[in-house]
């Protein structure tokens, strides 16, 4: 039976059986990675002084890395009229870089500020713009200014002894949401995939019991056509 089947799948047929397997196992990589993502979140949570200290050192070592990098390539493009320019972009990098990977600390205490003057800042435009515009979603605009408002207050009044805290809870948080909606996507994707081969399992079979509900037809119309043939 199995080699019937073999016989019967055209060449043609088996390579979209291979190209769904393959994209089934990207999925299920993409959901094992949204697992991952969560548990790393969760136990940023719950450590953030060691998520800001980690994310400090993450932050420094990709300045460093993509000032090296700029650098290189602003030597090999040292002929174009840019080249000034991207060594300047590449030094205040790797300076960065180098600053962030000495004192984490104090990185920290200097993103905490930024973040929190840019949740108030952003908070005040959007409050402004929904009571200048008062569009279609007037609510949901002020709903937001205001509590971009409260949190860039929120922040600056424990500023920086939150800030051991501050930027480890929304690094957490990124990892948190990133890996359940990768878990989403993937878990998603599977189960469309698995409709996809009911519904291909079920035409097959179709198509199948057709063929066989034709062929005793046609074996009952030969003898009939000879016998025609055989009369004349």
């Amino acid at each position: 039976m199995g080699a019937d089947r073999a016989q019967r799948t055209p060449a043609g047929n088996r390579e979209p059986q291979r190209e769904k397997t393959k994209v089934n196992r990207s999925f299920g990589l993409m959901a094992v990675l949204g697992v991952f993502l969560v548990l790393a979140g969760l136990v940023g949570l719950v450590y953030t002084g060691l998520a800001t200290l980690t994310s400090m050192f993450l932050f420094g070592w990709l300045l460093l890395i993509g000032g090296v990098v700029g650098l290189v390539q602003a030597v090999q493009s040292r002929g174009s009229s840019y080249f000034w320019l991207a060594v300047i972009v590449a030094a205040i990098n790797i300076a960065a870089g180098f600053v962030i990977l000495r004192r984490p600390e104090a990185s920290a205490e200097a993103l905490t500020m930024f973040a929190a003057l840019l949740f108030l800042t952003g908070g005040l435009f959007r409050l402004v713009g929904a009571l200048v515009v008062r569009g279609a979603n007037f609510g949901l605009a002020l709903v937001q200014g205001a509590f971009g408002v409260l949190l860039g207050f929120l922040i600056l009044s424990n500023w920086p002894g939150n800030s051991l805290y501050v930027i480890g809870t929304f690094f957490s948080l990124a990892l948190l949401f990133d890996g359940l909606s990768l878990i989403a996507m993937g878990m998603g994707a599977r189960r469309i995939l698995g409709l996809v081969r009911e519904d291909e399992a079920g035409t097959a079979a179709g198509t199948e019991t057709g063929v066989a509900r034709g062929a005793p037809e046609a074996a009952e119309k030969r003898p009939e056509e000879d016998q025609e043939q055989t009369n004349n």
